[in-house]
């Protein structure tokens, strides 16, 4: 089951962050069909937010076909974004993990790290991968 979080500093609303949560864990595999996400009490016990937020999440989720709410059962995931390319993450997941001990020996700290990442991702964005 997914475990959400949330970050004061990701400059996304609460509501938007659960969604991209979902929609990661649906990506990576994380989340299948069938799967029940927490209830919305939980979730908001859980993250300190207002029900109505997660809901509201659950809605877009909804409403972008990714999950359906069974009155009285639950929300369950009812379509997945993992792709072919699934198989690739472990290595790669691996490789992330050596890059960000290099990082953390260097004397970066998490935020600095995530800075580097995001900048180098957005600059990488446009180039060819070789």
């Amino acid at each position: 089951m997914i475990e959400f979080h949330l970050s004061d500093r990701s400059g996304a609303s609460p509501y938007q962050q659960l969604v991209q949560q979902v929609r990661h864990a649906l990506r990576l595999g994380l989340l299948k069909e069938g799967d029940r996400l927490p209830t919305v009490k939980e979730v908001a016990r859980q993250v300190a937010v207002n029900p109505n937020t997660v809901l509201k999440a659950y809605r877009e989720l909804e409403y972008e076909g990714l999950v359906a709410a069974r009155p009285g059962v639950g929300t369950f995931v009812t379509r997945t974004l993992a792709d072919a390319s699934l198989a690739a993450h472990g290595p790669l997941q691996q490789e992330l993990r050596r890059w960000l001990t290099k990082a953390r020996l260097a004397g970066l700290d998490d935020e600095s790290i995530e800075a580097l990442f995001t900048s180098t991702f957005r600059n990488a964005a446009g180039e060819d991968v070789a």
